[in-house]
């Protein structure tokens, strides 16, 4: 059964988090407390105890060892996170199966340029910088279809990297009238491997644009 929160709807997804670090865990939880279906893995059988009940369920398993880490079924999952820190074995060990099940997603947390290097040539597909995003920022951001990025500016207010919607493209920001219809206030946009730029209102979106948009976070919940 999933613990989902009241009210909002969430992208029903099934994630795996492999390594419960202080990160890991707080990754782990908020996946599961926005209505994903979390498998955690950790090789510390006192980790994984502590840990029992705070998501759909909890395996302990050695990440350096390749059946150990096959016999997950990390195969059934939408997304793999591998958040085993310093240990770059279990890292590598992990990412190389997932890719090998045919993960869609998978994702790393990486300390240092070099780790995060290594990852990308065995089939990463996106870092994660635990120094620059918390655990419940992180899980936004693999649970929705439309954030590429987002900054908390206070207890209420967050600046988003927002995909140009199907529906958006070919309009004008004057005929979507985003304001009014979604309480979203554009600062900026860009287009694939471009600069931000302040937008023309009359200027129509294109398909690879990105709008830098400012919301409330009661308006947030609904882009997920």
């Amino acid at each position: 059964v999933l613990c989902g929160v009241r009210g909002i709807k969430m992208m029903k997804k099934s994630i795996a988090v492999l390594g419960l670090g202080k990160y890991g865990r707080s990754l782990a939880e908020n996946l599961y407390l926005m209505g994903a279906d979390v498998l955690a893995v950790d090789s510390d059988e006192k980790v994984v105890n502590d840990f029992s009940g705070k998501c759909t369920s909890v395996v302990q398993a050695n990440m350096e060892n390749e059946e150990e880490v096959a016999a997950l079924g990390l195969k059934n999952m939408d997304i793999v996170v591998s958040c085993t820190g310093t240990n770059i074995a279990a890292a590598i060990m992990s990412v190389a199966v997932a890719k090998e099940q045919g993960v869609p997603l998978i994702v790393a947390k990486a300390s240092t340029d070099r780790t995060a290097s290594i990852l990308r040539k065995i089939g990463v597909d996106k870092i994660l910088d635990p120094e620059g995003e918390g655990g419940m920022r992180s899980a936004r951001i693999l649970l929705s279809s439309s954030f590429k990025d987002f900054w908390e500016i206070d207890d209420n207010l967050y600046v988003v990297e927002l995909n140009v919607r199907e529906e958006w493209i070919g309009k004008t920001l004057i005929e979507l009238q985003l304001r009014k219809k979604h309480m979203m206030n554009v600062v900026a946009l860009k287009g694939k491997g471009k600069n931000w730029r302040f937008g023309n209102p009359e200027e129509q979106l294109k398909e690879d644009e990105i709008l830098l948009v400012a919301m409330e976070k009661k308006d947030l919940r609904k882009w997920q």
